[in-house]
C-alpha cells in the first residue's frame, strides 16, 4: 500500500486512520495547558506494551533539557510514552529547566506505572524562558484523562508552534506475512536544516525488531529524509525524531541489517519520513512554494548533497522563485560556491522541464513558458553535472517578505 500523507474524515464521519496511534498498540491524549496563546499544546503517545526506541537529536551544542534528558533516557532497554508540548521550548534554562524535564517524566512516568526512563519528552517554543510546570503538570494530568487511539489524530495539531497545517504521514506494508503499520506526526516551519532541522517528529510502529536494528533503519531513513530538507539553513536547541516500535504485530523479529525484513522495512520508514520532511518543507515560515531540488550525474554523493544543499539555503535563489524569475545565473553561482569541485562547463540546468542552460551557458528560452512554470506552488530545479552516475533529491521553499515578519517579531 502506498504512504499517505494526510488523512481525512470518510463519508460518515469516521477517520480513515488514526495517525500515531494507527499501529497496534499505541493510544494517546492531548490537553491545553496554556502555554500557546490557544489551543491545545500538549501531547502523550503510550504504548500499550513495552517498546523499543531509536531517535537522533539536534547538533546543536546548545541543546535544550528535554533533549538532554531524552538522549540519557534512550539507554533504556524499553520505553512507553514520549511527551511533547508547544508554547516553550525549555531550553537554556539551566540546571532548573533539566529539573523541570526530569519532574515531567517523573509525572507520567509515575501515572503509567513504569520508570522514568521509559519517557522521553521534547518541548518547542521560545528559547531561554522557562515552562510554567504547574500549567504543564496539568495539561499532562488532562491529557492522560483523554488517552484513546481516536486521539492519535489530535497530536499532530497540539504539538505545532508557527506551522500553518499538521502533519501526518502514514504506511502499511506485508513484513514477511504480517501486516505492519508505520505512521508518524512532525511539526517545523523554521529554523530548518540537515542534522537535525528545527522539528519534533513522532514515529510510531507495531513492528518487533530489535532495538539495535531500529536505530540503525532510523539513520538510514533520516539521511533519506529530514537531512535532506532545508527552510532557511538555521538549526535549534530542541530538534527531536524518536521512533517508538511495540513488535504488536507479531512479526519475526528484525534482528539486524541482514534480516529479509529490515530492507523493506526501512524502505518503509523512509517513505515515512520522507513525506513528513517534504510537508515539513512545503510548510515553512511564509512559503508559497515548495521546491524540489534535483542533482543528477554527480561524481559523489558529497558533492551532490554540498551543491544541493547550497542552492536550496541560498537567499537569492530563494527569492528568485518568491519573485517568479527564471534566474538561472544564481542557481549556478550558488552551486560553483558550494566548495566542492566539479567542471562548471558540462552542467545543465532546467526548471521544471523547461532547459534554460547547457553546458554551463544560458539558453534562449521561452521566457512565458518560465513564468508559467514558476507561477505554480511546486517549483522543480534540475542541476545534471554530467560527471558521475549519482543522482539525489532536496527540498527546500522560497523565500518572502512573510519569513521576515513571522521571525521579526516571534515573542511576540
Amino acid at each position: 500500500m502506498s504512504s499517505r500523507s494526510q488523512s481525512t474524515p470518510d463519508d460518515r464521519g469516521v477517520r480513515q486512520d488514526l495517525s500515531v496511534t494507527a499501529p497496534r498498540g499505541f493510544i494517546a491524549g492531548t490537553a491545553r495547558c496554556g502555554l500557546k496563546k490557544s489551543g491545545e499544546d500538549l501531547a502523550i503517545v503510550f504504548s500499550e506494551i513495552p517498546a523499543v526506541a531509536a531517535a537522533v537529536f539536534t547538533t546543536n551544542l546548545a541543546q535544550a533539557a528535554p533533549v538532554i534528558l531524552s538522549r540519557s533516557h534512550l539507554k533504556s532497554p524499553s520505553h512507553r510514552a514520549f511527551v511533547i508540548n508547544s508554547g516553550g521550548a525549555n531550553a537554556c534554562t539551566g540546571e532548573e529547566g533539566l529539573a523541570d524535564a526530569r519532574e515531567t517524566a517523573r509525572v507520567v512516568a509515575e501515572y503509567f506505572n513504569c520508570a522514568d526512563r521509559e519517557v522521553l519528552i521534547a518541548s518547542t517554543g521560545v528559547i531561554g524562558v522557562r515552562l510554567d510546570m504547574d500549567k504543564l503538570l496539568s495539561g499532562v494530568r488532562n491529557a492522560t484523562g483523554t488517552l484513546s487511539r481516536d486521539n492519535g489524530w489530535k497530536v499532530a495539531e497540539a504539538i505545532m508552534t508557527t506551522d500553518t497545517r499538521p502533519k501526518r504521514a502514514i504506511r502499511h506494508i506485508n513484513l514477511l506475512g504480517r501486516k505492519v503499520t508505520i505512521a508518524g506526526v512532525a511539526k517545523g516551519a523554521g529554523m530548518i536544516h540537515p542534522d537535525m532541522a528545527t522539528l519534533l517528529s513522532l514515529v510510531t510502529t507495531d513492528a518487533a525488531i530489535r532495538k539495535s536494528a531500529l536505530r540503525q533503519a532510523l539513520r538510514l531513513a533520516v539521511n533519506r529524509s529530514f537531512n535532506r530538507v532545508t527552510v532557511d539553513g538555521d538549526t535549534s536547541t530542541n530538534d527531536t525524531l524518536a521512533i517508538l516500535a511495540n513488535g504488536a504485530a507479531q512479526n519475526d523479529p528484525v534482528t539486524d541489517a541482514q534480516h529479509p525484513g529490515f530492507a523493506p522495512f526501512v524502505e518503509a520508514l523512509s517513505d515515512v519520513c520522507r513525506n513528513l520532511a517534504i510537508q515539513v518543507a512545503r510548510d515553512g515560515e511564509g512559503a508559497r512554494k515548495l521546491i524540489t531540488i534535483n542533482i543528477r550525474h554527480a561524481p559523489a554523493e558529497r558533492i551532490a548533497h554540498r551543491i544541493a544543499e547550497t542552492v536550496a539555503t541560498s537567499p537569492l535563489v530563494k527569492t528568485a522563485i518568491a519573485g517568479e524569475d527564471a534566474n538561472w545565473g544564481r542557481i549556478l553561482a550558488a552551486a560553483g560556491r558550494s566548495g566542492v569541485r566539479f567542471d562548471l562547463s558540462k552542467v545543465d540546468i532546467k526548471i521544471g522541464p523547461l532547459a534554460v542552460a547547457r553546458n554551463g551557458r544560458g539558453l534562449n528560452f521561452d521566457e512565458a513558458r518560465a513564468l508559467e512554470i514558476l507561477r505554480q506552488d511546486e517549483v522543480t530545479i534540475t542541476i545534471d553535472l554530467n560527471q558521475g552516475e549519482v543522482d539525489l533529491t532536496e527540498w527546500t521553499c522560497d523565500l518572502t517578505e512573510d519569513y521576515i515578519k513571522i521571525n521579526a517579531d516571534y515573542r511576540s
